[in-house]
């Protein structure tokens, strides 16, 4: 029988033993016949991402949009509580699903996401309550909560079909809490290496210590390979913190992490190599077209070489030959950087989780000037590299589920308007790198409803990631917790607890294809994907002018503009980042590219356009002229609302 049928036929499997990978085969079997693996992209810069959290997205139950013209309490009812609402949120399974994530497609697909990022969607324990999926029990099943490894398949080939890659969450450098410590010390203190303590227990599917070999297949970890006590550094609980990314064996790399879960021992071959070997699995089966590395930081060099490695040649042999690898290296930019170098063309792209984060966000709220951001991502830099080199190996996000740096608060929390999150989303998509958009983004996601602070838990400090993780489908209860909560609806939901809605609403979903923020997204990602300057242009930061003043670099809150330039096409990006005003300027443009005979520039976006009311002196359509000053070359744009975006090109 051939693989994928012979595979979803089958019980998951036990063992790594009982596969046999296919192995240079440019075709994929199905009950339908032979079909060729989904080939990968040239390249990855011209993608636009989308990150969702399985849990959080959709659970493919119908209910009606939330209304956004409402104030958010008037959907609560009268029993609801913030406390019960922010427990929901971080302590329980809200009912996403597998086929909620298909039953959406053409959700993503209207929006122009051309690959969907879906975080961990293995096995956890199941009588806890990780909904986030990074406490992994099988690495060779999909947690029941989400569905099924058929359902996965189908949700690849469904995306597919519609145009749309599929980038799943790989975790090999710790595993769930499957076990306890020798002599019940609960996290005990860290020993540096070689020390180490000895194994206690593995733990049954209720949580409680188990004695014997493992053979039930609640008990313990699975695959059977990552069963032997040499498969785990027995470290204890240290510090994740340091950046010595060139000690193998530093604290960082050998500590358990929150939560109990137990750190691999990535020191010992065959452990590394089964660990490869499960997520070959999964690429063989499902036909996905790339993996995000958790925690990268915290894998030695040498074995996250190796392990990208692996995966590189297998899907190459598959015939997918630009299999994507991004790595998520915590701390500052410049770890990302070292990671790229050391792990060379073995790893595709890190995320940009650091500085860079954190800078876009003050730069599009108008609280620092663009330098601060383009300054890390434009031109050449020791951290990022050249423009060749940040368009292609740097995948850039103003959201997501970790905010590992700063504060933990989405953009759009106190944002200044309905849309304020658009300044931030034209600098994304429009600047050097591979975008992003963390699910909700799109949808202006900011965490409880404005002046509700007081009553949840956490959200002052931004200390919790838990508001970073809302529903966008607007469940109605979570669910109950452990075992429990796997039975069907109704009997598997705890109607003591409110869903986790975003903004506190309850039962009512937040797709929205003509909410403001979601229009704006749609657009620029339709402009960036038909002007190729947007994609593979070098990129310059340009100076600005007002009232006579000479050019220089704009003051914070003043308009940001940058250009892409392609050969001999330059494409002019301008963003006003005031939030309540509006803005203009004169914008020093190429004086050799633009010689008198083609002094023009037209407009082929203006975010404003998709507001009620005047979009300023510069409609989509509209040429403005390249005036001159001696050896310098300008345009003159006026009227810029509010945290909107222009695009301008000179050859059209």
């Amino acid at each position: 029988m051939p693989f994928v049928d012979d595979m979803l036929a089958r019980d998951r499997p036990a063992s790594l033993r009982d596969l046999t990978l296919p192995r240079r085969a440019p075709f994929r079997v199905t009950g339908q016949g032979s079909v060729p693996y989904y080939p990968s992209p040239v390249d990855w810069c011209s993608e636009v991402l989308y990150f969702l959290l399985p849990d959080r997205f959709c659970d493919g139950v119908a209910r009606p949009g939330s209304d956004r013209t409402q104030p958010p309490h008037l959907s609560r009812p009268v029993w609801f509580r913030w406390e019960a609402w922010a427990r929901s949120g971080g302590e329980r399974w809200q009912g996403g699903t597998l086929k909620g994530i298909q039953s959406r497609l053409d959700y993503l697909t209207d929006l122009g996401i051309t690959a969907v990022w879906i975080g961990p969607l293995f096995k956890q324990r199941r009588h806890g309550d990780e909904y986030h999926g990074y406490a992994i029990q099988d690495f060779l099943e999909v947690d029941p909560h989400f569905g099924t490894r058929g359902d996965l398949v189908e949700l690849v080939q469904a995306a597919h079909a519609c145009g749309i890659r599929v980038i799943l969450d790989a975790v090999f450098n710790h595993s769930g809490h499957n076990w306890d410590d020798a002599g019940g010390i609960v996290d005990p203190p860290y020993r540096p290496w070689p020390a180490y303590y000895e194994k206690g227990p593995w733990l049954d599917g209720q949580g409680r210590p188990s004695q014997g070999p493992v053979e039930e297949r609640e008990t313990g970890v699975w695959p059977r390979e990552l069963q032997q006590d040499r498969c785990y550094t027995r470290a204890g609980k240290g510090s994740l913190s340091g950046e010595d990314i060139d000690d193998a064996h530093a604290e960082m790399r050998r500590t358990d992490f929150d939560g109990s879960f137990r750190d691999f021992n990535l020191d010992d071959p065959p452990t590394l190599s089964d660990l490869a070997e499960c997520y070959k699995y999964w690429i063989a089966l499902t036909d996905i077209d790339g993996l995000r590395l958790d925690t990268l930081k915290h894998v030695p060099k040498e074995a996250g070489r190796s392990f990208c490695g692996t995966l590189k040649e297998f899907a190459c042999g598959l015939g997918k030959r630009n299999f994507f690898l991004v790595g998520e290296v915590g701390g500052p930019d410049r770890n990302a950087g070292r990671y790229l170098d050391a792990l060379e063309l073995n790893l595709s792209a890190t995320l940009d989780i650091g500085e860079s984060r954190l800078a876009l966000t003050s730069v599009a709220k108008g609280l620092a000037r663009a330098s601060v951001y383009f300054g890390l991502v434009g031109q050449w830099t020791p951290v990022l590299g050249s423009h060749r080199d940040s368009a292609h190996r740097h995948v850039k996000v103003v959201d997501d589920h970790d905010h590992v740096c700063g504060p933990k608060a989405r953009f759009s929390r106190g944002a200044s308007n309905d849309h304020q999150v658009t300044a931030a989303a034209a600098i994304l998509l429009f600047s050097l790198g591979i975008p992003c958009i963390y699910y909700g983004t799109e949808q202006a996601f900011g965490g409880p409803e404005e002046g509700e602070s007081r009553w949840v838990p956490g959200i002052a400090d931004s200390s919790t990631d838990r508001y970073l993780r809302e529903t966008m489908f607007g469940a109605e209860h979570p669910r109950r917790s452990g075992e429990a909560g796997l039975a069907p609806s109704p009997a598997g939901l705890d109607d003591h607890l409110p869903g986790f809605g975003a903004f506190g609403t309850l039962g009512g979903h937040f797709f929205d294809q003509g909410f403001p923020v979601y229009l704006r997204i749609r657009e620029m990602i339709r402009v960036r994907q038909a002007y190729a300057p947007l994609i593979y242009g070098r990129q310059y930061l340009r100076p600005t002018r007002n009232f006579g003043a000479p050019f220089a670099e704009s003051p914070a809150g003043e308009l940001i503009a940058w250009s892409r330039i392609l050969d001999d096409e330059e494409v002019l990006c301008v963003v006003n980042p005031h939030g309540t005003q509006a803005r203009g300027a004169d914008i020093l443009v190429d004086a050799a590219l633009n010689a008198p005979a083609a002094g023009l520039f037209r407009v082929i976006a203006n975010t404003a356009a998709l507001r009620a009311g005047s979009v300023g002196s510069s409609a989509v359509g509209e040429t403005l002229p390249v005036q001159r000053e001696g050896d310098i070359a300008y345009v003159a744009v006026r009227g810029i609302a509010p945290s909107e975006a222009l695009v301008l090109t000179n050859r059209w």
